[in-house]
């Protein structure tokens, strides 16, 4: 049976994780066996750029913060897994997936999107949503393209009313 001062730090760390995961966007769980030393500083550094944090927690650890959360993501924690925090949502699965596309031995296991279960599918979906600053300039593109038709239509009219 473990000590007092040992059950105190465990909850501590469930609490932790349960903040975390309470306060976040996203919540992306990986499988990170097979990737060296080198190729997980990488994607922290990847990670990082995106404002997302790498964590590796115990099991047991994670399933009671989400069992605090009532959130059941059943086999995902199976084996090692390390999870993504990040108070975006897209982003950071964005980076997992590129970076699993050149590194084959990461394997996205499942998420939490703002608050809810989502499957690989649901993830692999957003992924290949193109970025904000992508969708503001086609916003942009689309709304100059009317912009140009409008003053097109108006120039016609004018020359139209002086002949």
């Amino acid at each position: 049976m473990p000590s007092k001062k040992v059950l105190e730090i465990k909850q501590e760390v469930v609490s932790v994780i349960k903040d975390k995961i309470e306060n976040s966007a996203s919540v992306i769980f990986v499988d990170y066996r097979g990737l060296t030393v080198d190729e997980t500083n990488l994607l922290r550094i990847k990670l990082k750029e995106s404002d997302t944090e790498l964590k590796i927690y115990k099991n047991t650890l994670v399933r009671r913060a989400l069992e605090n959360l009532k959130l059941d993501l059943g086999d995902v924690l199976e084996g090692p897994s390390a999870i993504t925090i990040s108070k975006e949502m897209i982003d950071p699965i964005k980076v997992l997936t590129n970076f699993a596309k050149e590194h084959k031995t990461l394997t996205i296991k499942g998420g939490i999107i703002e608050g809810k279960i989502s499957t690989l599918e649901e993830l692999n979906n957003l992924a290949t949503i193109p970025s904000r600053e992508t969708l503001l300039n086609m916003l942009a593109g689309g709304m100059m393209e009317i912009v140009k038709d409008l003053s097109i239509c108006l120039n016609l009219y004018s020359e139209q009313k002086n002949n």
